[in-house]
């Protein structure tokens, strides 16, 4: 369902916008609106978290809602949290290798520190880069806070790991079944690219059909992401602000604002 321009205003006591055929820009400027509602008085960033689970277009939804900021003379940035995933190797030691995207996985008190010091008006932070090519945390970059902008922390657990600690957050549902297929399209394509780059993780795949790899996929998906979702992803729905709800073609069928 689509947000016509003449529906599209922020709800201040909740509810539900519908509008036929929405595409994920129209959705990403209703929730920009209602993200900059949320404006500090210490004028400070407004802090926003958008979850959901695997391959749901997180990260795809958060830089539209930058991009919808920036359209309406605002600035913004996105920073992902899979850069606060402890390295693989600090996972092998830990023993969390099949655990990786839960939230034990996570340096939860870096990425709520993180949260800290922009809301306290630092100037400029550290934070780590996440590679999804290596599938490991690929060192660390300076990122210069803007006082006037809005930072978005995407993730699957950006509004588990920060509750409270957000000034607006954002749940990106879709069915299960669609979530899946998605998955499993975005991992076939890795390992497509991976024929033609000998640094990918997903070149090991390299000699597998594709029938198997397919399988494999299907398999990860069931037996780690599936159980991240119904035990810690999902759950986190619950304390967003707002709800996008997208359809088995990535188009946004309901934004639920509460």
């Amino acid at each position: 369902m689509a947000l016509r321009r003449t529906d599209r205003v922020p709800r201040a006591h909740g509810g539900s916008v519908h509008a036929h055929g929405s595409a994920v820009t129209d959705a990403a400027e209703d929730v920009a609106a209602l993200a900059r509602s949320r404006a500090r008085a210490d004028e400070t960033p407004v802090v926003v978290g958008v979850a959901g689970a695997v391959a749901s277009g997180k990260s795809t939804f958060a830089a539209a809602i930058a991009d919808a900021v920036m359209a309406d003379g605002g600035a913004a940035d996105v920073i992902s949290t899979d850069g606060f995933l402890y390295p693989n190797a600090e996972l092998e030691t830990r023993g969390l290798v099949m655990q990786k995207g839960f939230p034990e996985s996570y340096d939860v008190e870096r990425l709520r520190g993180l949260v800290q010091e922009i809301h306290s008006g630092a100037t400029e932070v550290t934070v780590p880069q996440y590679s999804h090519e290596v599938y490991d945390v690929a060192g660390e970059k300076p990122f210069k806070v803007r006082r006037d902008a809005m930072v978005i922390l995407e993730g699957v657990n950006a509004l588990g790991a920060l509750a409270g600690r957000l000034d607006f957050g954002v749940y990106v549902h879709a069915e299960e079944d669609d979530l899946e297929r998605w998955y499993v399209a975005r991992f076939l394509a890795l390992c497509a690219e991976a024929e033609e780059d000998t640094s990918s993780f997903y070149r090991r795949f390299a000699g597998m059909s594709a029938s198997e790899i397919e399988s494999l996929a299907h398999q990860t998906w069931r037996g780690v992401n599936l159980v991240n979702l119904r035990e810690h992803i999902a759950p986190t729905r619950a304390i967003a602000d707002c709800v996008v709800t997208k359809g088995p073609d990535h188009a946004v069928v309901q934004v639920e604002v509460r």
